[in-house]
């Protein structure tokens, strides 16, 4: 198949790992896979360094510039399925093939929670101005056809997958530690998400800080809007010394398996984030909360437990249990990376957003 995949933002975050993580996937399969991009994207330059063909459009804004710019490039170039992602180049690409017969299938990726709203233009775009809908988890499928009256058959949850040949259990803990510069005679308590403020960085920092004992550490991999304010936060908290933030990584695998306990009190617009898949194959435990998808890697008692959202006491009492308790952590961290074998790997991602494109779909 020939295959586009179209993204307005310029962002950086699971959304974009995700559409690069499934082209590579497609490509080793012998699809040819193109990305239509703004050129100051991340993604632009994250495709061109994998070896991802990338096309740089001015796409990032609905206006009319963006849309004829969205039409010639069309119009000169065909493709079997178009695979869009966020709400500018959807509406762009939905509009440009309208009224055009024999157009590609279009597949609308939905990434996140947010609420999609019920006025006319929006419901056209969900119901017709697309040929079916991926979500990347079941709440978000069930929210969708429940609020908006989308019907189920149309969509279909493909959570995204993650690379099972990269993140793996460390061999050695100790010797990864050492390498990254990290404490290794403490627990570590890790968190790998974009510092952004519904991610929930600043409860986990509180929490952590109250817990107020010298056998723990605290590592937060990542960057974006709230860094700094993060920063400040550990400052001000007078913790500086019990935390590392390395900043955004290119290989994030080393540090998560330096991680005991993996954290992410996420209050909003989550799907099923990547970073707790990421951790569950690298075999951790899960310390989460009830948002988006998440419930559905997230067992609680089994891989893991469930905190409330922005609540610092039950991130406390749930951070403190599994560092007392580590025949209680070896036991989530088994569950966690049997499951995400199962049901979260790169594989099962692309096998299934195969079936969609090329015309499959169903329950």
């Amino acid at each position: 198949m020939k295959i586009l995949h179209t993204e307005s933002s310029c962002g950086w975050g699971g959304q974009e790992i995700r559409t690069l993580t499934e082209s590579e996937g497609m490509i080793e399969r012998g699809h040819q896979v193109t990305i239509v991009c703004p050129e100051h994207s991340k993604i632009y330059e994250a495709a061109l360094k994998r070896g991802i063909m990338a096309v740089a459009l001015p796409i990032q804004k609905k206006k009319l510039s963006s849309l004829w710019a969205m039409h010639q490039y069309l119009s000169a170039n065909d493709f079997d399925v178009i695979n869009t992602h966020s709400s500018t180049d959807s509406w762009l690409v939905s509009l440009c093939l309208a009224w055009k017969k024999n157009r590609p299938r279009i597949v609308r990726t939905r990434h996140l929670s947010t609420e999609v709203h019920n006025n006319r233009s929006t419901l056209w775009l969900y119901n017709k101005g697309n040929d079916f809908i991926v979500t990347t988890g079941e709440q978000l499928r069930q929210t969708l056809h429940n609020h908006n009256g989308i019907p189920l058959e149309k969509m279909k949850s493909i959570p995204t997958g993650i690379d099972q040949s990269r993140f793996v259990p460390a061999d050695d803990k100790d010797e990864v530690r050492q390498q990254l510069g990290l404490p290794v005679d403490k627990t570590i308590i890790g968190i790998l998400a974009t510092l952004r403020s519904w991610k929930g960085h600043e409860y986990l920092i509180n929490a952590f800080a109250q817990l107020s004992r010298d056998d723990v550490h605290l590592l937060i991999v990542g960057d974006g809007p709230q860094y700094e304010s993060v920063k400040q936060q550990v400052t001000e908290l007078g913790i500086a010394d019990k935390v590392t933030m390395p900043g955004n990584q290119d290989n994030v695998v080393p540090w998560l398996q330096a991680m005991d306990i993996f954290c992410l009190p996420s209050y909003g617009n989550e799907g099923v984030p990547q970073g707790i898949m990421q951790a569950m194959l690298c075999r951790l435990p899960i310390v989460s909360t009830d948002v988006g998808s998440i419930l559905e890697v997230l067992h609680p008692g089994k891989n893991g437990l469930q905190v409330k959202t922005k609540d610092v006491a039950t991130v406390k009492e749930a951070l403190e249990s599994l560092v007392n308790n580590s025949e209680m952590r070896e036991w989530f961290a088994n569950y966690s990376l049997d499951h995400a074998l199962a049901n979260c790997t790169k594989d099962k991602m692309v096998d299934d957003m195969e079936s969609v494109f090329k015309g499959g779909g169903g329950l």
